[in-house]
């Protein structure tokens, strides 16, 4: 089983509509690491580390658009080597 990092930039109305909460409820349940925090820009940034199938199934969440409450416009990934490793999967300030 492969273990990958994935970064992400969720774009949209995705701020104050719980979108960061509901990412990191379903990233719990995928057994995934990391975080989801608010950019400036109004975007969301989101690192999702784990089984790779399980950190698709996140960026697949993502890009259909997250919880009922937000609307992503687009999303953009990367692979992502952090600098740390992540016991949990959070919330960022």
């Amino acid at each position: 089983m492969t273990q990958v990092c994935t970064i992400a930039w969720v774009h949209g109305m995705v701020q104050g509509v719980g979108f960061r909460y509901s990412t990191q409820y379903e990233a719990q349940r995928l057994g995934l690491t990391g975080y989801a925090r608010n950019l400036d820009d109004g975007s969301v940034e989101v690192v999702a580390c784990g089984e790779a199938e399980n950190v698709d199934k996140l960026v697949a969440w993502l890009k259909a658009g997250g919880p009922r409450s937000a609307r992503v416009e687009r999303v953009l990934t990367e692979p992502h080597q952090p600098g740390r490793e992540w016991k949990n999967f959070g919330i960022r300030y």
